[in-house]
């Protein structure tokens, strides 16, 4: 964990006597409370200002965590805090360049990887309903999105139904819009 608080962390983790296994505060709060448990996955995003937007959904809608992938900036970049306004400071990040290692590690927390993507096999995000409770939503690169072969260790691929002549949002916006929508419709 990395962020203010990184430091509480060890003192903020508690053994489960039944399964052995040890649960953090976060995870304790989103078990309590039956709220998703959402992470970002900012995979080759070029844009710093587009990371740091990243950072002012997650902290806005309380995603537990940005991870940032393969060659996006992190926040220790002066352009993503500039925009990130402190929220880069209040929700916890963590880098992994590796998609593949990064996707093995979540799996193995329990995460369904969810790809915000225009591809075939997509599913509306206005019908789509998260079959797990913790959810990796994956954004890719601005110009190219999310390359097929991540595309393609996805669990689930979503696209936001528009009506323009342009089927593009910027990474951020859409982002949001998926990030929101994976919230409100989760039945957990």
């Amino acid at each position: 964990m990395k962020g203010p608080l990184s430091f509480l962390h060890p003192f903020l983790s508690f053994v489960n006597l039944n399964t052995g296994a040890i649960l953090d505060c976060f995870d304790i709060c989103y078990t309590l409370t039956g709220m998703l448990k959402l992470h970002l996955i900012a995979h080759n995003i070029r844009s710093a200002e587009n990371v740091g937007s990243l950072f002012r959904t997650a902290d806005a809608l309380g995603a537990a965590k940005i991870w940032i992938a393969g060659y996006s900036p992190g926040p220790e970049h002066v352009k993503v805090q500039k925009t990130a306004l402190g929220a880069e400071k209040s929700v916890a990040w963590e880098r992994e360049e590796d998609a593949k290692k990064l996707f093995d590690i979540l799996r193995a927390e329990g995460f369904r990887m969810v790809g915000l993507e225009l591809d075939p096999r997509a599913v509306r995000l206005d019908v789509y309903q998260p079959s797990a409770d913790k959810v990796a939503l994956v954004l890719g690169n601005e110009v190219d999105g999310i390359p097929p072969w991540v595309r393609d260790m996805c669990d689930d691929l979503i696209f936001i139904p528009q009506h323009g002549i342009k089927e593009s949002l910027n990474v951020s916006v859409a982002a949001a819009i998926a990030s929101y929508s994976i919230l409100v419709n989760s039945t957990h």
